[in-house]
């Protein structure tokens, strides 16, 4: 890319204080952009008999690395309100929001049929598809025509296949067709909405017999990094995309074709 024109813009990264989260937030603070670096004040504990699958990143990670590029913003993305509330807190320190990065999510173990219940389904919904949902009608309706403006949501390669990630896959399998629908009905107004979906990114919990066993089964040899998500993040809300819209960009190596 010779120039992605994004300095000068506003992005905001939902769980963006560290592992991809934080590499999204480094790489647009990279191109110039002003980053709101969201984070979960305090991860709630979980329920007898499950555990979160991936630690979520702390308030003071998040301080920290909004300290070097932007501002950091708090908000509980399984509350209702938490859209309004997070747009406002963003507006208010940055001005209106040009790029959206709905990257934070809700994983947990054990995720299969046999331990299904309708608690888990909640669970994973509201972070992984009703606060997109939300996330991005809360902007679209702030848009000013003229003004850009584009989305970009974090999926995963479970959407499409993954045995024992119920809740977590079809959680991100409705983000996928929610990006679809959001971009046909806010392409009139020229706003972009797409997603990336991450293959296995070690992020620190993969052991080292799980990166070989998946590194063996990625037809590029090996896992990926956060930097090969977030470059294809900026890359969607690049200049260079502009007529792209709709899509689900496969990040992962060649991995679950």
């Amino acid at each position: 890319m010779i120039d992605p024109q994004l300095s000068g813009q506003n992005v905001l990264v939902t769980g963006g204080g560290a592992n991809i989260g934080g590499a999204i937030s480094r790489a647009f603070a990279a191109q110039g952009a002003r980053v709101a670096v969201h984070y979960l004040a305090q991860e709630p504990p979980a329920p007898d008999g499950t555990a979160w699958a991936h630690l979520t990143p702390s308030a003071a990670s998040a301080e920290r690395l909004a300290t070097e590029i932007g501002v950091a913003v708090s908000a509980d993305l399984s509350h209702p309100d938490a859209a309004r509330q997070l747009v406002d807190a963003v507006e208010r320190r940055l001005g209106p929001i040009n790029v959206l990065v709905n990257n934070a999510a809700h994983c947990e173990s054990a995720d299969t049929l046999d331990t299904l219940d309708a608690a888990s389904l909640e669970r994973h919904y509201r972070v992984n598809a009703v606060a997109p949902a939300l996330l991005i009608a809360e902007v679209a309706r702030r848009h000013t025509a003229g003004v850009p403006l584009c989305v970009v949501n974090i999926s995963t390669d479970a959407a499409r296949a993954f045995p024992g990630q119920i809740g977590y896959g079809t959680s991100k399998a409705a983000l996928e067709a929610l990006t679809r629908a959001t971009a046909l009905e806010l392409g009139p107004r020229e706003i972009r909405v797409n997603a990336v979906a991450p293959g296995p990114v070690q992020t620190g919990w993969m052991t080292e017999a799980i990166v070989e066993h998946s590194a063996s089964v990625i037809p590029m040899g090996r896992v990926g990094e956060p930097s090969d998500i977030s470059d294809a993040v900026v890359f969607l809300a690049s200049r260079q995309a502009r007529w792209i819209t709709g899509q689900v960009l496969q990040v992962a190596g060649g991995h679950a074709l």
